[in-house]
């Protein structure tokens, strides 16, 4: 691949990971909301359901088979169940502490993957890589200035979430660069519902007309940003978007603004100048150290 290529596609895939970022985000302000109302395995089905309708309907039931096949089903399978993991561990965890401190604590998911994108896929970091990674944390640390309130026993529900949602980031680099996003969309979209609704029953709980729609968008929300994450990883290297986890937290503490009435403070503007900084800074060395050479006559 030529250098100027591969600048590009990291800094499509740093974009792609920003959005996709984002749309989590405003995805788990919008779970929490619900779950004042119902029940969390309600909210996780709403969330998967939604990506198996879009992705059923993009696709059209002529193609639905012929994408569900792939040569790496189990690898389909492993990354599907660590999604889903991510999905019930993260919004279960929001009923008991707040959509900041859960998403702070669900931010060592860049550390696991830049660590196991080394150890699984064989990619090379230095220390500028590193210490992106390193200083995103100390920013998100800054922002919630973790106490005894954080390291309850539901503070394990995050950590759980950023250990399968690394897995799950690592197999999709890993499957992305053989297959199109459609089937690791499809993939995750039937398990997810499948496995959802089975325990609905015993979770349901009557949804009022005005809250049809929070559902619908949850389910979009979900659907994009999943599609997002796959393509960047299919694009640039694990442990290259990886950083860029971290602005989940910047706007976590955004919504909890807006919508639960949580006011930033001085910590949270200095943790947030930390890790825009790091981010930037990332991008700036990879489009630097990526671009092509220009040969200047002497």
């Amino acid at each position: 691949m030529p250098k100027s290529l591969s600048a590009a596609a990291t800094r499509k895939g740093i974009l792609l990971m920003l959005l996709a970022i984002a749309c989590f985000a405003s995805m788990d302000a919008l779970a929490k909301g619900l779950m004042l109302r119902y029940p969390a395995p309600q909210v996780v089905w709403a969330r998967f359901v939604g990506q198996a309708v879009l992705v059923t309907l993009f696709l059209g039931p002529s193609r639905f088979f012929p994408t569900l096949r792939s040569p790496y089903p189990f690898t389909h399978l492993a990354r599907s169940a660590c999604q889903l993991g991510s999905t019930v561990f993260f919004f279960v965890s929001l009923r008991y502490i707040g959509l900041a401190e859960a998403t702070v604590l669900a931010d060592i998911s860049p550390i696991l993957i830049t660590l196991g994108a080394v150890l699984f896929l064989g990619e090379r970091i230095g220390p500028h890589r590193i210490g992106a990674v390193f200083a995103a944390l100390i920013g998100a640390t800054i922002i919630i200035r973790p106490g005894s309130g954080v390291f309850s026993p539901a503070a394990l529900l995050p950590l759980a979430a950023a250990a399968c949602f690394a897995a799950n980031g690592l197999l999709t680099r890993k499957v992305g660069q053989l297959e199109g996003p459609s089937t690791a969309m499809l993939h995750a979209a039937v398990f997810g519902a499948v496995a959802s609704s089975l325990a609905l029953p015993f979770f349901w709980h009557p949804v009022a007309a005005l809250d049809i729609p929070m559902f619908i968008v949850l389910g979009c929300l979900g659907t994009f940003a999943q599609f997002c994450v796959i393509r960047s990883f299919s694009m640039a290297e694990a442990s290259v978007v990886a950083p860029f986890g971290y602005i989940g937290t910047v706007i976590a503490t955004f919504w909890g603004l807006v919508i639960f009435g949580e006011f930033p403070d001085v910590y949270t503007i200095l943790g947030a100048l930390v890790i825009i900084g790091s981010g930037l800074y990332v991008w700036s060395r990879e489009s630097r150290t990526s671009a092509p050479q220009t040969q200047h006559p002497e």
